[in-house]
């Protein structure tokens, strides 16, 4: 074979791998993603969740790095599963859910870690008129075929926030009852779109 026709087939593969690790569109189903959150009360800790997420996840398996997430979380979901509570903090008092029903979360970059499956993401979060940056570890949990004849990712990301950097008042009064750090859970599957 003469090193034309070598370079050639070389070109042609090369093509043929690239074509192969293209990104993936995932659409989040809200029927199958959670926010979970725990937040000091009183004397305890209240756990609860927000049930309707949705966006797009964009995922490249071969680098990370040029995946990207868009998902927006309902506060009018908030389920702490007591409803008199409920309707308590989706008031101005707490969430205010009237003039700020969503938040809003936008990735402006991801990193892979030693493990492929593994990385930490940043973004910016929207919440309460309040946009600040975030970096937290995710973990995509895999993927696989659904009973309905999709296939899905399923990805799982922790993070921290404090209430009063987003403007919640009551989380910033001192020895208040309900505290000013939430933990989060993010539980998310997703099904393919191309």
């Amino acid at each position: 074979m003469s090193r034309f026709k070598k370079v050639v087939v070389l070109a042609g593969l090369l093509a043929a791998t690239s074509a192969m690790a293209e990104v993936e569109n995932y659409k989040i189903d809200n029927a199958h993603s959670f926010a979970n959150f725990t937040i000091r009360h009183v004397a305890s800790k209240l756990s609860g969740t927000f049930s309707d997420v949705t966006g797009n996840i964009k995922i490249d398996r071969d680098n990370l790095a040029n995946s990207s997430v868009d998902a927006k979380i309902s506060l009018l979901s908030v389920n702490t599963s007591f409803a008199k509570r409920d309707e308590h903090i989706k008031k101005e008092e707490y969430l205010d859910v009237g003039h700020f029903a969503d938040m809003q979360f936008v990735s402006t970059k991801v990193l892979a870690s030693k493990n492929a499956n593994e990385g930490v993401i940043t973004g910016k979060l929207t919440l309460h008129g309040v946009t600040k940056e975030l970096t937290f570890p995710f973990k995509v949990l895999g993927y696989a075929n659904d009973p309905w004849g999709g296939y899905r990712t399923g990805i799982e990301a922790k993070t921290n926030l404090k209430a009063s950097d987003f403007g919640f008042t009551w989380a910033a009064k001192a020895g208040g009852p309900v505290g000013d750090d939430l933990e989060v859970t993010l539980l998310i599957e997703g099904v393919k779109t191309n």
